[in-house]
């Protein structure tokens, strides 16, 4: 049986999502030319598939 994904959280805005991503690559290392760990990555492809759905809505609002 497949895990039940989380359930979403408060949404958060363009600017919030993108510095958590900013976080995620620079983190503790100091520079984002270090790779990622895999639960890194996992976290990194759920902030950009928030921001890419905050970036839509905000296109719908505007339309």
């Amino acid at each position: 049986m497949p895990p039940t994904p989380p359930a979403p959280g408060p949404a958060r805005s363009a600017a919030e999502l993108n510095e958590a991503i900013r976080a995620l690559w620079i983190g503790g290392r100091g520079h984002p030319s270090v790779g990622l760990t895999a639960e890194q990555r996992d976290e990194y492809h759920r902030l950009l598939a928030a921001l890419r759905d905050v970036e839509r809505r905000d296109v719908v609002e505007a339309a």
